[in-house]
């Protein structure tokens, strides 16, 4: 079957192409409907990567986040019309030990394999998951809760029981969606956000407390802490966090540095500290996220963050989209009619 995939050239170069698709039994054909724009695909779109992983991986389909709805399953087990959300990671085996999304094998849409920016999708039927009552534009960045998901269950499984104050540093996407998810785990808990500009910060009300990096008081401690900064500014806030966190504390981290930053390991060893790395999410963080934001007050808190929806209707859409979405504070949401 052929299908009519749009790619990444070069750098801000959108083309159109078609490419012939090997249809099998196992696969369901989504069309997506919603499409997020993540800082990842910005990195690429604006050439913010490497000159050798561009040459590599160009040209390319972008978007990781997305929904869908199922036009045909030749088994049926899928409705057609039925509103599904698409995990990107694509295990190629699997491991008694090693969750799906850190195996060195699988393969990531919109990074080591064609994202979602297609005509129709053919998706693996254990790679998508029916988002039931989820408005579709608030679907569309689902991924980005499973991330959040696959970070909490980490944390719940290698910190210690005191959780009476969490930290979360950033006040970005997925500091957002982690705080959020967080007083859903752990509702007895103080939920602390620490971020950089005040105005984000406000969108933050079902935290319990927030905090400008440069008004922490000294005696302001956390038990354990999530980072979710990123960049180079990551740095500044792990340094933060050990400076603020009691000993034994898990320190989560969630952030997506371009080239490498330095960590004060002589605090980490006095005090103590785990440091826990976490990326991407499987199948299972995907079924727990799509269970949170049933709920509807999740999903209200979740349409707060989509600082633009944009009808794509011709590429110069997905180019302004782009461009737009370096302006927005928050979540770039397409509506994808190609």
């Amino acid at each position: 079957m052929i299908n009519e995939v749009i790619k990444l050239v070069t750098p801000k170069n959108i083309e159109i192409s078609f490419q012939e698709e090997n249809y099998n039994d196992n696969m369901v054909v989504v069309r997506p409907t919603y499409l997020s724009i993540c800082a990842a695909d910005q990195r690429y779109y604006q050439g913010k990567r490497k000159k050798e992983v561009l040459d590599k991986k160009l040209p390319l389909t972008l978007i990781h986040e997305g929904v869908g709805r199922v036009i045909y399953d030749a088994k049926g087990e899928f409705k057609k019309n039925e509103k599904v959300v698409m995990i990107p990671n694509t295990p190629t085996e699997q491991d008694d030990i090693i969750k799906e999304n850190y195996l060195r094998s699988s393969k990531f849409r919109s990074s080591s394999a064609d994202g979602f920016m297609h005509s129709v999708v053919y998706m693996d039927r254990g790679r998508i998951i029916p988002i039931r009552d989820i408005d579709e534009e608030v679907g569309a960045f689902i991924e980005l809760s499973s991330v959040a998901v696959n970070a909490i269950e980490n944390f719940i499984k290698k910190s210690h029981k005191r959780k009476n104050v969490i930290g979360v540093w950033g006040c970005g996407n997925m500091g957002y969606i982690t705080t959020l998810l967080l007083k859903s785990y752990f509702p007895d808990s103080k939920i602390v956000v620490v971020g950089t500009r005040m105005e984000k910060l406000n969108y933050f009300s079902f935290a319990d407390e927030v905090k400008l990096i440069t008004e922490l008081e000294p005696d302001f401690m956390v038990d354990h802490a999530f980072e979710c900064v990123g960049g180079i500014k990551s740095e500044d806030a792990i340094e933060q966090i050990i400076d603020h966190i009691n000993p034994e504390g898990c320190i989560s981290l969630m952030g997506v540095s371009e080239e490498p930053v330095d960590v004060n390991t002589r605090m980490v060893l006095e005090k103590g500290l785990t440091l826990l790395g976490n990326s991407r999410s499987g199948y299972e963080d995907f079924e727990k996220a799509v269970e949170l934001e049933q709920d509807k007050q999740t999903q209200a808190y979740l349409k707060n963050i989509i600082s633009e929806q944009i009808e794509i209707n011709c590429l110069n859409d997905i180019n302004e989209a782009f461009d737009r979405d370096l302006n927005n504070d928050f979540k770039t949401v397409m509506k994808w009619n190609l």
